[in-house]
């Protein structure tokens, strides 16, 4: 699950960005409205928290904007603004929830997710590989069972292969949608994880979770 943190307040968004990461999440944080065009332009999310005083325009506007181009990624508007005029008008120009400042970081992960629950009825919410059970809105993972504590990293790399179970994933590819970066050749930072992921997993079971493919890249064996 990718969230995207709109907002100015640079140590704000780094603790909103942390909270999200120590729940499993992969978050990206951005501090203006260029900014966050060009996130969502680039890549889809699943939510997105968006702050309302930004310092190159107003957030309602680049709500409105996403909305008339047909984007539909659950936006929770989180403001100091708390007059119940401007929740009346952020709901009313497409958000979905409106959280004011200051918050309860616990009441923000919940609502989250409480989004997430609801944009993805219509969704696979669980994907299973073998005794493998990865929860995409509880962001829990089981082997037969029992939890398996994962990194935000580790956890958004077991999603990709789950959810491309016969594909042959490049490492170029996987930087892509794990990383957000393009993948440097010269570092082995995707062999190190999926080493990791190998390590979790394959030794309480007896099946191999992921193969090399010489050469190419990786696929979920």
């Amino acid at each position: 699950m990718e969230i995207l943190i709109v907002e100015d307040q640079r140590r704000l968004g780094r603790f909103v960005e942390k909270a999200f990461a120590e729940q499993n999440y992969v978050a990206r944080l951005a501090g203006s409205c260029a900014a966050a065009r060009d996130a969502v332009a680039e890549t889809t999310y699943d939510v997105v928290v968006l702050d309302l005083s930004l310092p190159d325009g107003d957030g309602l506007n680049l709500l409105r904007e996403w909305r008339n181009s047909g984007l539909n990624t659950p936006i929770l508007i989180l403001s100091a603004r708390d007059a119940v005029e401007d929740r009346i008008n952020g709901l009313n120009l497409g958000a979905d929830d409106y959280l004011p400042k200051p918050f309860s970081i616990d009441e923000l992960l919940a609502r989250v997710r409480s989004l997430l629950r609801r944009h993805m009825s219509s969704k696979t919410t669980v994907l299973v590989h073998g005794p493998i059970r990865l929860d995409l809105v509880s962001h829990t993972v089981t082997l037969d069972g029992g939890k398996i504590d994962l990194t935000s990293r580790e956890f958004a790399l077991l999603e990709l292969f789950l959810q491309n179970p016969t594909r042959l994933l490049t490492r170029t590819f996987i930087a892509e949608k794990v990383w957000e970066t393009s993948y440097d050749l010269e570092t082995n930072l995707i062999d190190v994880y999926v080493r990791r992921l190998r390590r979790k997993f394959e030794k309480s079971s007896e099946f191999q979770l992921i193969r090399t493919v010489r050469g190419s890249g990786y696929q979920l064996a």
